[in-house]
């Protein structure tokens, strides 16, 4: 099925954590799995939006009590009650228009998101390289995307590209681009800067549709070079932010009243 909204998970959500005791943000995720029958991929994404807990604790139903961790409040208590007794109303009716249409925004930005992963796993690795070319030169790196393909098919030595810092060419910076499903270890990371150290160079992007364990980013941050490590979550945010495999359908602008305008010149 697919990811329910957070109306939907109003109910199971606050009757889990009804006690009052904090409870750990893994522990509802996973509840909320089980309640609804997810697949791993619908629980992953659930897990990484963090939009639920955003949302529960703008309407004051839930509040963080320490890092990860989240307990129910007076308000939470009531609107449980409210739901006990078959009178349970949802955010509609109290939350401002602003509010509906920026969670409706995230919501579509989340289901965008997954479906970019899933194009980027359904092509070829060798596409996937491209993109990540085609993506940098979109953030402002490196000239022309002419330049860019010159060196984006090298794969040498284990670098499956190479892309200019700056229009000027002063430096070079080197990509490694995974379409791996698991998550990237320190052996791929501890390559990678191997090949680095091997051409001379000091700084690499190291691009997967997955994530990073913690042992690869620690190893990043240890290492003497300058590595910069996208996760899947990452790169689709880049590609929407700079419509790279996206287009523009609608645009909606939001106007309020000029309240400049109507203000009488009394002198």
């Amino acid at each position: 099925m697919p990811i329910p909204t957070t109306d939907e998970m109003i109910s199971p959500v606050l009757q889990h954590i009804s006690d009052g005791q904090e409870y750990r943000r893994l522990s509802i995720i996973n509840m909320l799995t089980g309640h609804f029958s997810l697949t791993e991929d619908e629980r992953r994404t659930l897990g990484k939006s963090g939009h639920m807990e955003k949302s529960l604790s703008r309407r004051e139903l839930i509040e963080r009590s320490r890092k990860g961790h989240y307990r129910i409040t007076s308000r939470g208590l009531e609107v449980l009650n409210q739901d006990s007794e078959g009178n349970f109303e949802t955010e509609g009716d109290d939350q401002p228009p602003e509010g509906a249409i920026e969670e409706n925004y995230q919501k579509l930005r989340e289901e965008l998101a997954t479906e970019l992963l899933q194009k980027i796993k359904d092509n070829t690795p060798t596409f996937f390289e491209e993109l990540v070319i085609d993506l940098l030169v979109a953030m402002g790196y490196g000239g022309s995307r002419e330049d860019a393909e010159a060196v984006g098919r090298s794969h040498d030595g284990g670098i499956d590209g190479i892309i200019k810092e700056d229009r000027l060419g002063l430096d070079v910076i080197y990509i490694q681009a995974k379409r791996w499903e698991s998550n990237i270890g320190e052996p791929p990371l501890r390559d990678f800067v191997g090949a680095l150290d091997g051409k001379g160079v000091q700084k690499g992007i190291f691009i997967t549709i997955s994530d990073f364990n913690p042992a690869a980013k620690n190893y990043a941050e240890r290492s003497s070079k300058k590595v910069i490590l996208i996760n899947g979550d990452q790169l689709a945010e880049y590609m929407i932010k700079h419509n790279v495999g996206v287009s523009v359908e609608k645009t909606y602008e939001i106007k309020r009243v000029d309240s400049d305008y109507f203000a009488e010149n009394t002198e």
